[in-house]
């Protein structure tokens, strides 16, 4: 027994419970927001036709842009072979 009364089972199985209760509301707030997104896309597309496709096209600028910057930025390690760098 600690201090507190809990065994360290018990004290376990309290901490692994909080951690699936996070788990279920991180996926909670992630399908959330993914409805959040469809919604705003699909109105704007209602709106301005075409408005979905010019922003998955603009996404997918910004993404390349994105990785090429963090791979420029990346600090080199000399020691890994080349297809780890």
């Amino acid at each position: 027994m600690n201090p507190n009364g809990n065994s360290p089972e018990t004290q376990e199985r309290t901490i692994l419970e909080q951690i699936n209760s996070l788990k279920r509301e991180d996926e909670t707030l992630y399908n959330i927001l993914a409805v959040d997104v469809w919604a705003l896309a699909k109105t704007m597309d209602e709106f301005h036709p075409g408005f979905w496709a010019a922003f998955m096209k603009n996404r997918e600028k910004a993404l390349k842009r994105f990785i090429a910057e963090t791979v420029k930025n990346k600090p080199k390690d000399d020691e890994r072979p080349p297809f780890l760098r």
